[in-house]
């Protein structure tokens, strides 16, 4: 199994529309690229002010996901609820 993170970094005047994310951005990234599971995470204190975990059977199904033709839209939808500049983990999950 994969996880791909996708942390929102605070960061001094930064804007994150958490409704928006739950309600618009989220649904278009499950549209797209059908992972097999979703968390959304709201930071309370820490590093971050969100924070999205998509779970994929294999590196091989995300690479597949990536190649969605609505991978654009995913993309240029991130200016419709923040500011921040999303950072990108891919992990495998080892238990």
């Amino acid at each position: 199994m994969i996880r791909v993170s996708v942390y929102y970094p605070s960061s001094e005047g930064a804007t994150f529309d958490h409704d928006y994310y739950r309600a618009k951005h989220v649904p278009l990234v499950q549209r797209a690229w059908s992972p097999a599971s979703t968390t959304i995470e709201r930071g309370i204190n820490g590093p971050h002010v969100a924070a999205v975990h998509l779970t994929f059977a294999s590196m091989e199904a995300f690479n597949t996901a990536m190649g969605s033709p609505l991978t654009g839209d995913v993309m240029s939808d991130v200016v419709n609820y923040t500011t921040i500049a999303p950072v990108m983990q891919i992990s495998d999950i080892v238990e």
